[in-house]
């Protein structure tokens, strides 16, 4: 029959009530659960979801729970991982002799003093200290090598949370439901309180702060005990794991790679199963927006209404791996893993495909995976002795929000980010894809240029500023002159660049929208390097929602609009014609006009020409339908301005919800190819 696997649900709140009450057996019990709420899918071994399947088959309830998990009447009825603080498992501080509740008065009296620690929960470890504390924050910072991504933070209640936070009604709602995601919410300007507030640290440059309620009982206890130390309100709260790594899920895992960071490590002895980070989510017209969907949703599936017969795996991406199982019309999307570059999360992936088709009872027919011949997720989907189907990145993208808007008809799919392996061997990343779920047809993309550098492309803007300036004047004294003015960089790294330009040393032919923010972000002296991965274009998306918050609400007009062709014809497509949109807003730039402005114009031209685009292929080929997908559609300036522009031609736009836009969430699109493929395939 269908199976579907609860994912992890957040502390209810009776369960919350029963913690703090003194006459209740269960007061203060760090894993306090009812039939409503408890681990799920991080405690499981297989279905059907009983407890001998979980990881809490290694505690024997004592007499009160097994009345409790036996009886209809009680609240723990069948509620599987039940136990109390006679039966259940225990915390303890690794390398020290503490346990139970001396174990959590040292791990806050640590947090309370300025310190740093590594906390077990419910899908793995956190970093945790005080987030009003700049010193605190700059030395994890610094300790864990991540100088601006932003952290996550953990606020004590609501109250809060409105006290840091511009918040509304139906953010609050799943803030505070059984889910508890981070959402990602704008700082207040200027808290209403005169207490401590999130110190700048926490998310350098960024109107915007990750925030989550506690979800497990021990988070609870973190901020609220019976020790009289007074802890603060808010707490940095981020994935405990060494950079590219999966999250630490276990004792030795946690030594291993978490000793440095920590000055002590609060763990537990119930075993997770199937590690799980926090799912991270935006909104969007009031809707959630998801960047990554893991605790809390992974791994309830989207279905869709065609009659698909079959099962198949789908691998994912290189980046922000989850991988997906579909059943039939069921796509299974699994938690979140990481980054594959790292051989360890490699390993996580292939662990995790085995249990995730283990608790479903899937074995798959075939296996579906990226088009690029290097990548360490193609490498997992040969190695498992499945048939192989391979499915371009951009396209996999469209498919997925085809997926799960249930869409089975052909869209004009835009499909912008990074970069991912072009079916001509260059790099796409700008790409519109006439598609269906039988293939695509490359009908327009961004301008080519030249990328150079390789990996170290994507992390220094400076670089493809300086080829796209090269592109265009063509002229090395000329380009020199304007990098000189700009400020990009050294006359020698100038030279470098031209020479390998000239002679097309590690050099590609590139339409990478994400690359392109980097270049503009470069261009206006908003960020000419990144730390992390969009660092730069999420800077100008920023200054350019600035400009439109706070000067063109004001403005009595728009700012004026480029005089140009929006498109020009390519050789097999369509080419957004964004060359000549990068000479207006340098132009610009070294006539002395605000970067704000020009930030904003760059979007504004952006989504002009994508619509203009997705016009042009209506015409040819009578499609009405549009989808945005792809990590750029993280950026809600780019994608609010595309949307509007779109539907005011009439069109009907098909976006994400649930499901990231970003490479989190190509794995369903690769799954739905795979399915549609078994069923072309039966039909012959």
């Amino acid at each position: 029959g269908e199976i579907f696997v609860s994912p992890d649900i957040a502390i209810c709140p009776e369960c919350k009530k029963e913690l703090y009450d003194k006459n209740d057996r269960r007061y203060l019990h760090p894993f306090i659960n009812c039939t409503c709420c408890g681990p799920r899918l991080t405690i499981l071994d297989s279905m059907p979801y009983d407890r001998v399947r979980t990881s809490m088959g290694e505690f024997p309830m004592c007499e009160k729970c097994e009345y409790e998990y036996t009886h209809a009447e009680t609240r723990r009825f069948d509620a599987q991982p039940v136990c109390c603080n006679d039966c259940g498992p225990e915390v303890y501080l690794l390398g020290r002799k503490e346990r139970g509740a001396d174990a959590i008065r040292y791990t806050r009296k640590v947090i309370s003093e300025g310190g740093i620690v590594a906390v077990k929960g419910i899908g793995g470890f956190h970093l945790c200290c005080d987030a009003a504390k700049e010193e605190t924050v700059a030395r994890l910072r610094q300790r864990k090598k991540r100088p601006m991504k932003p952290f996550a933070v953990m606020m004590k209640d609501l109250d809060v949370v409105r006290r840091e936070c511009e918040t509304e009604p139906h953010l609050e709602e799943i803030l505070d439901g059984h889910q508890k995601p981070i959402i990602l919410l704008e700082k207040l300007s200027y808290p209403f309180n005169e207490t401590k507030t999130i110190c700048d640290a926490i998310a350098p440059d960024n109107p915007k702060v990750g925030v989550m309620l506690p979800y497990a009982p021990v988070q609870l206890l973190i901020f609220t005990y019976d020790d009289g130390i007074e802890m603060p309100e808010f707490l940095v709260m981020t994935s405990g794991n060494t950079s590219g790594a999966p999250i630490c899920r276990d004792d030795q895992e946690a030594e291993a790679e978490l000793s440095g960071f920590c000055d002590c490590m609060l763990s537990h002895d119930r075993k997770i199963r199937i590690r799980a980070d926090d799912s991270v989510m935006d909104f969007y017209e009031d809707k959630p927006y998801m960047i990554r969907r893991s605790r809390g949703y992974a791994p309830l599936p989207f279905m869709v209404s065609t009659p698909y017969q079959g099962q198949v795996l789908a691998i994912g991406g290189e980046l922000k791996n989850s991988f997906c199982i579909g059943v039939d019309n069921r796509f299974y999307p699994s938690p979140y893993v990481g980054d594959l570059e790292d051989l360890r999360t490699v390993k996580a992936l292939r662990e995790t495909v085995g249990r995730l088709e283990t608790l479903l009872e899937v074995e798959p027919e075939i296996v579906c995976c990226d088009v690029h011949p290097k990548y360490n997720s193609v490498m997992v989907a040969e190695e498992l002795g499945l048939p192989v189907v391979k499915v371009q990145h951009h396209y996999a993208h469209i498919l997925s929000c085809m997926a799960e808007n249930d869409c089975a008809e052909q869209v004009i799919g835009v499909s912008f980010d990074g970069t991912g392996y072009g079916t001509d061997g260059t790099i796409w990343g700008g790409e519109i894809l006439l598609s269906d779920l039988n293939g695509f047809e490359r009908a327009g993309s961004v301008m080519p240029f030249l990328q150079i550098g390789g990996d170290a492309s994507s992390k220094e803007g400076w670089r493809i500023a300086v080829s796209l300036l090269y592109g265009m004047t063509g002229d090395r004294e000329k380009t020199s002159e304007i990098i000189e003015k700009l400020e990009l960089c050294t006359k020698q790294e100038a030279n470098v660049q031209f020479t390998m330009a000239d002679r097309k040393i590690n050099a590609v032919m590139s339409t990478s929208a994400g690359r392109l923010f980097d270049g503009v972000s470069a261009i206006l002296g908003i960020r000419r390097k990144s730390t992390f991965e969009g660092e730069a274009s999420m800077a100008l998306e920023f200054a350019a929602e600035e400009y439109q918050k706070n000067r063109l609400k004001n403005a009595k007009k728009m700012p004026e609009i480029p005089t140009y062709e929006l498109l020009k014809e390519g050789n097999d497509r369509l080419l957004l014609n964004t060359g000549s949109l990068i000479k207006e807003i340098l132009y610009r730039r070294l006539n002395g006009e605000d970067s704000d402005r020009l930030a904003y114009i760059f979007h504004q031209e952006l989504a002009r020409q994508i619509t203009a685009s997705c016009v042009k292929i209506r015409e040819q080929s009578g499609c009405n339908k549009a989808a945005l997908s792809g990590g750029v559609f993280q950026n809600r300036l780019l994608l609010e301005l595309t949307d509007h522009m779109l539907k005011q031609q009439g069109f009907e736009v098909l976006k994400h919800q649930l499901v990231p836009p970003n490479d989190g969430g190509i794995a369903l699109g690769q799954a739905v190819y795979a399915m549609a493929y078994l069923d072309r395939n039966r039909n012959k």
